[in-house]
């Protein structure tokens, strides 16, 4: 008991900063502006379902093009020495240290139709590609902003495999690409579950990424809320209704993530 007593800072914390803005979410998407109990505000999130699916769309896109780039960056960064180890993930996570509106903004120097991309293909001869305002300028954005999300609990999982495992499947005949898809990869669930789920929840809730690379022919789920806490279609009822909304659905697809993850028994362990 003594023990715990130590958590009583961080339950505090949560309390008045998690537990507490939450209550008051709730409070606000079942009132109206006069604080009368209504059920309008989450009627009218439905006129908004193309904005959900676009940002859930989007998110996964992001999510599943991250982990096809990055786990072979984990797996390669978790079989060399412990020294070029700590090299590669300074290097992972140098980006990080960068402020993330400035690396947005990098990328639409880069995007934009006058920008450096299409000014190399110009000089080749290659004519100029629409690039920013799109939906793959929005992936793009978000592929690089949440990869070391992806990168860093594949990486603390694939380290955890104990290399006589592998041996012993070499040793009774399977070959590489049967050792990775029967022993490596399940053992490297919980690192993959971890990184989707690291990686899908700022994705789909987005809106700086979206506002700056999108355009706004590309209008997220982040973006609206923005919109009606700090638009000039003022209506925090309504932004909290969307935020109720986009709180549940990212739950429920958490739930289902975890229906596939065995946790730490496979020999692995989440970095959350």
């Amino acid at each position: 008991m003594k023990a715990k007593s130590a958590a009583a800072p961080y339950a505090a914390w949560m309390s008045i900063f998690i537990i507490v803005p939450m209550i008051l979410v709730v409070i606000f998407a079942f009132t109206d502006k006069s604080g009368a109990f209504t059920l309008k505000n989450i009627a009218e999130v439905g006129q908004y379902s193309n904005v959900f699916l676009r940002s859930i769309w989007l998110g996964a896109l992001a999510t599943v093009i991250s982990l096809v780039l990055g786990y072979p960056l984990a797996y390669i960064i978790s079989h060399i020495s412990a020294r070029r180890q700590s090299m590669m993930i300074m290097l992972v996570m140098l980006p990080m240290w960068m402020n993330f509106l400035l690396r947005t903004y990098a990328w639409m120097t880069l995007l934009e139709d006058n920008g450096i991309i299409n000014s190399l293909l110009a000089s080749f001869g290659i004519g100029k590609l629409h690039l920013i305002n799109t939906q793959g300028a929005v992936v793009l954005g978000m592929v690089y902003n949440y990869i070391p999300y992806m990168i860093l609990p594949l990486y603390s999982v694939l380290t955890k495999i104990d290399s006589s495992v592998i041996e012993a499947a070499q040793d009774l005949g399977a070959n590489q690409v049967k050792v990775f898809s029967k022993v490596t990869f399940p053992m490297s669930m919980p690192g993959v579950i971890s990184g989707i789920t690291m990686v899908f929840v700022p994705a789909v809730s987005t809106f700086i990424i979206s506002k700056m690379l999108g355009g706004g022919a590309n209008l997220m789920i982040g973006d609206l809320i923005d919109m009606q806490f700090l638009g000039s279609a003022y209506n925090p009822n309504l932004g909290s209704a969307i935020s109720l909304v986009l709180m549940v659905l990212i739950l429920i697809c958490m739930g289902i993530m975890n229906q596939f993850d065995d946790g730490e028994s496979n020999g692995g362990g989440m970095m959350i």
